[in-house]
């Protein structure tokens, strides 16, 4: 790759970062993600598929399909909010269908311990949770975009073998 494009890469790490860790706080104090912070991301997979990862926009775009027909099924049971769906959606463009199952994994297992830490920091809660065998509230629930945040970061920073598209 050359220089210019891995400085541009590496930019555009950065810049995803910042925006995702913006959305992660926003999602564990309010748990709300903006709007601005997904069409933010969602721009920066412009320069991102013109030259860093030229010829994988279809992937790109059918991984993103995917993600958001997910989103919206786990939106529909309420099991995790608009804002994460969106968030997932335009992520999974930087992923492409080569890497959306390890982007999938990734943010089901940050969200299973964010889930594991949260109910150690609450155990009374949790064991009337427990005890109402899930019947009872538990608050505002899991703050899943950080766990969809730390599973991006994963992703595209991970080094997968040669010849895999990211």
């Amino acid at each position: 790759m050359p220089a210019a494009a891995e400085t541009l890469r590496w930019l555009i790490l950065v810049l995803l970062s910042v925006l995702l860790v913006i959305a992660s706080v926003s999602d564990i104090r309010h748990r709300r993600i903006p709007n601005w912070s997904v069409l933010a991301i969602g721009a920066l997979f412009v320069p991102w598929a013109f030259f860093v990862s030229p010829g994988s926009v279809l992937s790109s775009l059918g991984a993103a399909a995917i993600a958001l027909a997910i989103g919206l099924g786990l939106y529909a049971f309420r099991i995790v909010g608009a804002g994460d769906s969106k968030l997932l959606a335009v992520v999974a463009l930087f992923a492409g269908l080569s890497h959306l199952p390890h982007l999938l994994v990734f943010t089901a297992l940050a969200g299973g311990v964010i889930a594991l830490i949260s109910l150690a920091l609450r155990p009374t809660r949790a064991m009337v949770m427990l005890h109402m065998r899930g019947k009872g509230d538990f608050g505002r629930g899991i703050p899943y975009g950080v766990a969809i945040a730390i599973a991006t970061v994963c992703v595209v920073t991970w080094p997968f073998p040669k010849g895999l598209p990211i």
